[in-house]
This record gives C-alpha cells, sequence and structure tokens, in this order.
C-alpha cells in the first residue's frame, strides 16, 4: 500500500525537480543566450529558466533537509542576481518550521496546486490511437500542445509553442500524440526518474475535446510507463480543477496540497 508520507514526497518532489532540471538545460543547449542554469542547496533544486519561466523555482525545499536561514541566503541571491523572484512550492510535509521561516522573512502564497500519485498499472489499448512522437515530429508536438494550452489566450501562442519544443528536446521526456481519424489532436509528455512517472503537459485542441482523447493520451502514457519499469505515477494539477478531477477518475489520489511561496528583491 502506497500512504501518503515523507518518504513518498520525497520521491515526487525528487522526480519533478529533476524533470525540471532538464528542461533548463534544454533550453540552455537551444537557447544559450536565456541563461538557464541550476544548482541544489538544502536538498533542493534550484532552477532558473528565466525570469516568467513557471519552472524557475525550487522544488523539495525543506523535505531533505532542514532549511536554514543561510541556506535561503543562497538561494534568494541565486534568483535575484538573474532578476527573478525567489519561489518556492512547498509541501506541508516540510512542517510547520519551514513555512514560519519563510513567513518571517516576508513570502507570501501566490499559488496552490494538489500533488496526485497512484500505482503505474499495464492498462491495454484502447480503440484511440497514440503514439510516441518520431525524431522529427517535434513541432508537430508543440503546435497541438500550444492550440491546446492557449485556447483563449491567443497571445500566449509563441510562448506555448517554445515550450513544448523545449518539452520535446528535454532528455528523459518522452512527447506523445492522440489521434482520432489520423488526426492528431491532444499532447502529452512523460517524464521518468527512478521509477517515477511524472505525466506532465497534456492538453487538447478545442475542436476536440470530449471525445476521448485525453483518458487515451493517460491511459497509453501509463502502459509506457509500465514497460519501462515504473512502480509510481505523479501528476500535478491545479488544486480542484478539471484536470485534477479527470486524474481522480483515472484513479489517482491527492498526495498533499501544495503551496507556491514568493519573495520579491
Amino acid at each position: 500500500m502506497l500512504l501518503s508520507d515523507l518518504a513518498l514526497a520525497r520521491r515526487l518532489e525528487s522526480a519533478e525537480g529533476r524533470a525540471c532540471m532538464q528542461f533548463g538545460e534544454a533550453r540552455r543547449k537551444l537557447f544559450p543566450e536565456a541563461g538557464s542554469c541550476w544548482m541544489q542547496c538544502a536538498g533542493a533544486h534550484v532552477v532558473f529558466d528565466g525570469i516568467d519561466s513557471p519552472v524557475t523555482q525550487t522544488f523539495g525545499l525543506g523535505i531533505f533537509e532542514e532549511l536554514t536561514h543561510a541556506a535561503l541566503d543562497k538561494i534568494e541571491r541565486f534568483f535575484f542576481d538573474r532578476g527573478a523572484a525567489a519561489d518556492h512550492e512547498v509541501s506541508p510535509l516540510a512542517g510547520v518550521a519551514v513555512l514560519d521561516l519563510l513567513c518571517a522573512r516576508g513570502y507570501r502564497p501566490i499559488e496552490i496546486s494538489s500533488v496526485m500519485y497512484g500505482r503505474v498499472e499495464a492498462v491495454p489499448p484502447g480503440e484511440i490511437k497514440v503514439r510516441v512522437i518520431g525524431p522529427d515530429e517535434a513541432e508537430l508536438w508543440a503546435e497541438i500542445s500550444a492550440r491546446g494550452w492557449t485556447h483563449g489566450h491567443p497571445e500566449l501562442m509563441p510562448f506555448m509553442q517554445q515550450f513544448g519544443a523545449l518539452a520535446a528536446a528535454k532528455e528523459g521526456c518522452s512527447c506523445f500524440l492522440a489521434e482520432l481519424d489520423g488526426q492528431p489532436g491532444a499532447a502529452g509528455a512523460l517524464n521518468i526518474h527512478d521509477g517515477v512517472a511524472l505525466f506532465a503537459g497534456a492538453s487538447t485542441v478545442p475542436e476536440m475535446r470530449r471525445r476521448g482523447l485525453q483518458s487515451a493520451l493517460l491511459q497509453a502514457r501509463m502502459r509506457y510507463a509500465s514497460e519501462h519499469g515504473c512502480d509510481l505515477a505523479m501528476m500535478v494539477a491545479e488544486a480542484g480543477g478539471e484536470s485534477q478531477r479527470n486524474a481522480e477518475r483515472q484513479g489517482f489520489r491527492i498526495a498533499y496540497t501544495r503551496v507556491k511561496w514568493r519573495l520579491s528583491k
């Protein structure tokens, strides 16, 4: 039985931190002028991927090692020297002392998310075709992903297209397309680290929604994770949002609710 405890939190946070560090590495290779970099401090992954990137933050703060003022000084300087705010997504299993330390330094909460988990199971293929993209399909995958994410916000299309291209180029990441009648309509990614399969980046183009593509995409990635030796599945979603409800329908459970804290320079 999988228990929602500190040991589980360490596996989940390590997998996400590793995936986001690899995302920064991909940007450094494709866009070296962006200055992407990362370090580890107090057991946490500390990633800079650009001032406005959602990847620019820490992962696992306070759950691997005791957090101190000296460690936070170092982490904050890492972000501030690059023009970014200091952001930390903190598991409640880090404890009250970590939250008290952040509050004492003037941090404020800016985001709440649900960290979800489940056992990896070898589910049989469905009727909807889902496949891992080929090396020449990164642009197509990025386009489908961006169209799904930017519905109603076309001004975000250039950013999401670049974001998708980076995900397709990232080490340790497999990108999937779901198709209906030969037409790609949904995109998703899967990151694998130390037996943890991190499900990420799933979106469906508006005209093909509510036709089962997301469920097929999730099941195909679950099958892929099983074939590659994973025992634990992970997903992060907006707390109480549609993605969380979809994941719960697929058997995911909430490990904990995580708060993102920010301190501006």
